[in-house]
């Protein structure tokens, strides 16, 4: 039995699951309330203790470890509800770091039916009072309708970042509630080059990736690539007819893959008794014809290989799964779709009808051949039941929305997914993303209308950062400080990281301009100026000339300063941005808590004497705490860390 027949023998169709997780809305969309004098001191003690959530070594994020404090208090007060779920966020005024917003949903649903609460803040009032015992929490306040404004205790922050210093940054990674995902991201077609519009693709998805995998999450990266449909026609007879040994000359015979393509498709436009040998030669490629195998095989090799330079320049990691490897599943997977009555003829083709949907989705064209839908059912299909994801994350354009729509509504009527609003597992996504504009405002492309080439923007981003560094370096007398590597290896970091960012930090739906002016600034939000700042944190503990290992083990850390407390406070954030960035699939929220870190670091050092004052050994840990989470950010966005500049 073949492993696709293997395969195909499974049960069509997935369990539905449902994981517990709490509720943690998006930063900076609530406020904390002043409106009550009502004020409570450290939660008193109500015998009642409270199991840290946990989860191989890691305690979660602030909000889901206050959830659990909430959520033991909710359960005294109303035994009667055991699945209400705290409401928790980020406060945004003085009045709080955090706040619980349960109190007016809670006594909308209770108005009339307790006589025990008169008013949203009489059960806010409650949900304080009957706080397990914790030494997370310095003291809470109830606000207006019913808002518990919470304090951390600067020393349980302050120990917190301690022992993060100890065990390491992955004691940090947040608990998601999937532990299986597949993320479909970069995708190229064989034997075309990949250009900037496979940049967003690539970044997004390598982050994406990379965040879930920090979170303790099993991550497929699967490379869609297009290596099966018409295009191989044209290319095999061209190879043919111009190399007929070509199985001798090897790679030799193709060249420049690119123009190799483009001079295919120019025949096969041009001349229609080689677009009609080029059809047939799909035929016998499919039929599997050993000297037409052959010829894709060596094609598809040529190109991998220049995907692979290009992947390793950006550091990404990627399996591939190209159209070829679901075609054998195909045949199956629309049987069953049939069998159960979702496929339909239409105008001599099979198709799906979506309700809600101008077009069907067509599975089988006229001519009986199968297209990128009945593809990307039969990937969904393997997917969920060989590689028994939860998660599947689609990583392209916005413009194949609809495409993707259509394909989940379909596996919903086929019983694969549940409703698109239910919160059971698995679930789907299609993280769209905008264009790469030129200055022009257009699509970004050379001055002679073709698509940028992405090793050519590597390139230009490594050289232009090269000249720079080596300019500021002969300019502040340190140029015979560095070795050549150390040249090489900086400007290439700073390169190929600023290019990154440039496109990360924006929110993936929007379009946004290519310019390595701005993206190459070392002012403002830019990966050269976070870089550089990471290199200035190190500098600063370098030059205090401590064992900064020795300290972690030795100092203590203590908040005592206004401004320290603020760094710490946004530095043990950090899981539940991770958290948020995941859930929302959006890498941009990341870059912005980064960009906030520098700036609030910067803030703490201008009014903090670090090196030579009293508070040295505490304020060092706090320096190196920054820096081991502005390298833990850098390492999620794909970007390498540079020490000095």
């Amino acid at each position: 039995m073949t492993s696709a027949s293997a395969a195909l023998s499974l049960l069509p169709s997935p369990l539905l699951r449902l994981r517990r997780h709490y509720h943690t809305p998006v930063r900076g969309t609530t406020f904390c309330a002043a409106m009550s004098s009502n004020t409570t001191s450290s939660p008193p003690s109500l015998g009642l203790a409270v199991e840290s959530l946990e989860c191989g070594g890691r305690t979660g994020s602030v909000k889901q470890q206050l959830a659990k404090l909430f959520e033991g208090s909710l359960k005294v007060i109303f035994p009667e509800e055991p699945n209400m779920e705290p409401l928790i966020a980020v406060c945004t005024a003085k009045f709080g770091d955090y706040q619980c917003n349960n109190a007016m949903g809670i006594f909308s649903k209770i108005k009339g039916k307790s006589t025990a609460f008169k008013n949203p803040n009489s059960v806010g009032q409650a949900i304080s009072r009957h706080l397990p015992p914790s030494n997370i929490i310095e003291s809470t306040s109830v606000a207006g309708p019913g808002f518990v404004n919470i304090v951390l205790s600067s020393k349980w922050v302050a120990q917190n970042i301690q022992n993060m210093l100890l065990n390491g940054i992955d004691a940090w990674a947040p608990i998601l509630s999937v532990e299986r995902a597949v993320v479909d991201f970069s995708s190229p077609n064989i034997a075309k080059e990949m250009h900037v519009g496979h940049l967003r693709s690539t970044i997004i998805g390598d982050t994406l990736s990379r965040m879930l995998e920090f979170s303790n999450v099993k991550v497929f990266r699967r490379n869609h690539v297009g290596d099966w449909g018409t295009q191989f026609g044209m290319l095999i007879e061209h190879l043919f007819d111009n190399f007929p040994s070509w199985e001798d000359t090897g790679e030799q015979a193709i060249g420049d893959l690119q123009e190799f393509y483009k001079a295919s498709k120019r025949r096969f436009d041009d001349d229609p008794s080689f677009m009609q040998r080029a059809q047939q030669a799909v035929v016998r490629l499919q039929g599997g014809e050993a000297r037409y195998r052959n010829a894709w095989k060596k094609i598809c090799e040529i190109s991998r290989k220049e995907f692979d330079l290009v992947y390793q320049r950006l550091g990404v990691h990627l399996e591939e799964k190209g159209e070829s490897f679901y075609n054998p599943y195909i045949p199956k997977v629309l049987e069953e779709l049939s069998t159960k009555g979702l496929i339909e003829e239409s105008d001599g083709a099979r198709v799906i009808f979506i309700q809600g949907q101008p077009i069907p989705l067509i599975v089988v064209k006229r001519d009986g051949g199968y297209n990128y839908a009945s593809t990307d059912l039969a990937a969904l299909w393997y997917r969920l039941n060989v590689e028994k994801a939860e998660w599947i994350i689609y990583i392209t354009d916005v413009g194949q929305s609809q495409h993707f729509d259509m394909v989940f509504s379909a596996a919903r009527r086929a019983g694969w997914l549940p409703d698109a609003k239910s919160i059971l597992y698995p679930k789907t996504n299609h993280v769209g993303f905008g264009l790469v504009l030129g200055s022009d405002g257009k699509r970004f492309r050379t001055r002679s209308s073709e698509v940028v080439r992405l090793v050519e923007l590597l390139d230009e981003a490594k050289s232009r950062c090269k000249a720079e560094l080596v300019k500021r370096l002969e300019d502040n007398g340190k140029l015979k400080e560095w070795t050549d590597e150390e040249l090489e290896n900086t400007a290439e970091a700073v390169g190929y990281g600023a290019i990154k960012y440039a496109d990360l930090k924006n929110n993936r739906l929007t379009n946004y301009t290519f310019s390595f002016d701005q993206m190459l600034n070392d002012k403002g939000n830019t990966a050269v100026y976070l870089l550089y700042a990471h290199a200035r944190i190190c500098s600063i503990i370098r030059k205090s000339g401590k064992d900064i290992e020795e300290i972690k083990k030795s100092g203590t850390l203590v908040l005592g300063h206004a401004d320290e407390r603020v760094l710490g406070l946004h530095l043990i954030q950090f899981a539940e941005v991770v958290e948020e960035a995941c859930t929302n699939l959006l890498p941009n929220v990341l870059c912005e808590y980064l960009y906030n870190l520098s700036e609030i670091f910067t803030r703490f050092y201008t009014s903090c004497q670090v090196v030579g004052s009293a508070e040295e050994t505490s304020r060092l840990l706090l320096c190196e705490a920054t820096a081991v989470v502005m390298r833990k950010c850098f390492h999620l966005l794909g970007i390498t860390p540079v020490y000095k500049i």
